[in-house]
């Protein structure tokens, strides 16, 4: 994999939204990457009930996680506004 994506630790669990966001650096450029909760449930097998819960089971799936990010990234399968999205086709 392409050793100029980094991940940073933050973590925006938007949960009136239902997604949570995670970044990457990519040539100098912030990118926003997400993923929905409910995809997050279907990839755990867990129920999820609240915004901890959440943020807790990201950081269980978190390098598999990134490890899609970054392929996406490497694609430039970016949406209408730049964002990449785990689980959905590019918007």
């Amino acid at each position: 994999m392409n050793q100029q994506i980094l991940f940073n630790d933050q973590l925006n669990v938007q949960w009136q939204q239902g997604m949570v966001e995670f970044g990457a650096q990519w040539a100098g450029q912030s990118v926003v990457c997400l993923i929905s909760i409910e995809q997050l449930s279907k990839r755990s097998g867990q129920t999820i009930g609240n915004a901890e819960q959440a943020g807790m089971v990201f950081e269980q799936l978190r390098f598999d996680l990134e490890e899609e990010a970054e392929a996406l990234i490497e694609d430039e399968a970016f949406d209408a506004q730049g964002r990449i999205w785990l689980g959905h086709a590019v918007c």
